[in-house]
């Protein structure tokens, strides 16, 4: 099983392959004109903040964006989407969707006290959140568990089609998924709560992981 993981070819995002490998899978870095047939699903990682430009906005808070980095994952994201595979989106991945999709973002979570780095474990901080009652994720954790975050950025106006499946304790939207039934997306980072990564204070993230893996096989044979 080959999943498309869209980055530039200097960056390694370690913790992305290793988890796909350790779940059966190869991670394969792809350009901005893949093919997405050569392919059984793709994963949006964490990384840079969007460019507000995408979202019809000046910067107000948006740190160093990178269009470059836009441009390569947004062009990532219509080929796979428009081909009917599985796309799953990590952190940024979460946000890049819904700007595909036309929604916005928080530029800066000023008083986001969730979401921080927790400098006292050098690690994301762990927090509580809340799936609703028959959503994808409620069935995979149940409908509260802790989750972990590093981020500044979030979800604002939805983009078209999509639903949100998460939330945290403040507010902010942790997981979500679009109506086509192919794109699912997360806020946290499983891929560090999994593996050698794993937490005594958050769910396995490697669960979601493998869902998303199976949910690929299951297209595939379709």
């Amino acid at each position: 099983m080959k999943i498309a993981i869209p980055i530039p070819p200097e960056d390694r995002y370690p913790n992305y392959f290793a988890a796909m490998e350790a779940f059966g899978a190869e991670g394969v870095k792809a350009p901005r004109d893949v093919d997405p047939a050569g392919f059984d699903g793709l994963l949006l990682p964490g990384g840079d903040d969007v460019d507000p430009r995408q979202y019809g906005q000046e910067m107000a808070g948006a740190v160093d964006p990178d269009p470059a980095l836009d441009a390569l994952q947004l062009s990532v994201i219509d080929r796979f989407y428009r081909a009917g595979k599985m796309i799953f989106g990590i952190c940024r991945g979460h946000q890049l969707l819904n700007v595909y999709f036309g929604g916005t973002l928080i530029q800066d979570l000023k008083n986001g006290k969730l979401h921080d780095w927790d400098e006292g474990k050098s690690s994301d901080k762990a927090h509580e959140t809340r799936a609703l009652s028959g959503s994808w994720l409620e069935k995979i954790y149940g409908e509260k568990f802790p989750t972990n975050s590093a981020h500044h950025q979030a979800v604002d106006r939805l983009g078209k089609g999509l639903t949100v499946d998460q939330y945290a304790l403040d507010g902010i939207i942790e997981g979500m998924h679009h109506e086509s039934g192919h794109v699912y997306s997360v806020q946290w980072h499983p891929e560090r709560m999994c593996l050698k990564h794993q937490r005594d204070d958050t769910v396995d993230g490697g669960a979601v992981l493998r869902w998303f893996l199976e949910k690929c096989r299951s297209f595939a044979s379709h």
